[in-house]
């Protein structure tokens, strides 16, 4: 059989979804690395992220033997959210995982430079830095679906009703963990306290007061704030939720960003949290397909130790969407290239034209679990989608329509910063190759 016959017989069976018979050799493997942190102060919420993350991608060896005939080596290495420890991890596995996901927004941004010298597509989903999202200045940076500064638009734009001008003259508080991630939403939410008149006052949380926030709630009762925006992080949520009850705070008047809305610290405070809303990237649908597939192939096969109540959480079911991703560019890459075993560079190609449309979640079995969104060489996030979710008690309900955030208060912040990036670390690779 002539080399162009077999090229065109690849091509085809990717097309099809043919899965070709796997290679004998143990090498012949996808490798995809995580930094998980299952250990120290947040692996409360690292735990179920982990959990799907890796759960998705036993399914799809076990279901369908990888992806197109390649099983897939997941390896996780933990980090405990430590950045020394996020740097000794990507040592580890950067000469063969396609990508790296450093899941803390410190670790994120000491890995941008290292990754760029070393073409290792960097992967945070819905974290990290927004300005990554700019794929012309940051090539081998993606966080799709949507970033912290959509995030913090579509948080505005919930609370206002959709009418920003009615913030005016108002004080929204940023209640934040002191930090890299919790200082993330500032500089955008200060343009729209600058456009639209009204005051916003951040106030950080060390990590030491995650768990006791009585200074910062006499604060905000001082202060009489219109929202309180809750920019929290493990232990930090549950303990803000407590003060917020405490206080007599309205619930209605408390919104969070996703990492706010881990399903354990609002079964914790109970009826007392009713009324209190968080923004999601992901809505739980325990009824999709590709959730009882986990179910039966890993779940009940017993291939994992998740308990099966995890199925139905929210951040569980984020993590699966998070290796959903990882997937959808592998699969996007070989097709693209005629390989099924593919490298660094083209599974960047593959991050870079993602099209979660709504086709492609029904045959993923995904419905209704995220909104649609591409990417592209310029939009490295898809600035896709969130939905704002309500505590009735006892679970999270949907409570709006899919929100999108405001591209023209965005993007030209999301210029500046990127170019800041790259010239304070100067010679920076830009990708000259994007046009739109």
């Amino acid at each position: 059989m002539t080399r162009p016959v077999i090229k065109h017989l690849l091509r085809a069976a990717l097309l099809l979804g043919i899965f070709l018979p796997a290679p004998a050799r143990a090498e012949d493997t996808i490798a995809i690395a995580n930094m998980t942190f299952r250990t120290g102060p947040f692996a409360d919420v690292g735990t179920p992220l982990m959990d799907g993350q890796r759960d998705y991608m036993l399914m799809l060896n076990e279901r369908d033997g990888g992806i197109n005939g390649i099983k897939l080596n997941y390896d996780e290495c933990e980090t405990g959210f430590s950045v020394d420890k996020g740097l000794e991890c990507y040592g580890k596995a950067k000469a063969s995982s396609l990508v790296t996901q450093p899941w803390s927004p410190a670790i994120a941004l000491e890995l941008l430079p290292k990754a760029s010298d070393d073409k290792v597509p960097v992967l945070a989903p819905g974290y990290g830095f927004s300005a990554m999202a700019d794929g012309k200045r940051f090539p081998w940076a993606f966080n799709p679906p949507v970033t912290y500064w959509d995030g913090a638009s579509m948080m505005l734009k919930s609370i206002s009703g959709d009418d920003l001008d009615s913030l005016r003259g108002k004080k929204i508080v940023l209640l934040h963990l002191d930090g890299v991630y919790g200082e993330e939403p500032i500089p955008l939410l200060q343009a729209y306290a600058d456009s639209f008149d009204f005051t916003l006052l951040p106030l950080p949380v060390a990590a030491k007061e995650m768990q006791n926030q009585s200074s910062q709630w006499a604060k905000i009762k001082s202060e009489k704030p219109d929202f309180v925006l809750l920019w929290g992080w493990g232990a930090m949520n549950a303990g803000a939720l407590a003060e917020a009850v405490k206080s007599g705070f309205a619930m209605d008047r408390l919104v969070g960003i996703w990492w706010s809305a881990h399903d354990d610290d609002l079964k914790a405070a109970g009826d007392a949290a009713k009324g209190y809303r968080a923004l999601s990237w992901n809505l739980p649908a325990p009824d999709a397909e590709a959730i009882k597939d986990i179910r039966k192939y890993v779940i009940d096969a017993g291939k994992s130790q998740t308990p099966v109540e995890a199925l139905d959480k929210l951040f569980y079911q984020r993590g699966v969407l998070i290796s959903m991703l990882s997937a959808e560019a592998v699969k996007a890459a070989q097709e693209h290239f005629d390989k099924r075993l593919i490298n660094g560079e083209q599974m960047r190609w593959g991050l870079e034209n993602l099209k979660i449309d709504d086709a492609r979640l029904a045959s993923l079995g995904m419905v209704g679990m995220i909104g649609p969104f591409s990417t592209s060489c310029a939009n490295h996030a898809g600035h896709g989608g969130a939905w704002m979710l309500e505590w009735d008690g006892a679970s999270f309900v949907k409570a709006s329509g899919l929100l999108t955030a405001d591209a023209e208060m965005i993007t030209p912040l999301a210029e500046q910063e990127a170019s800041k990036f790259a010239a304070a670390h100067a010679p920076w690779p830009l990708n000259g190759a994007c046009k739109n």
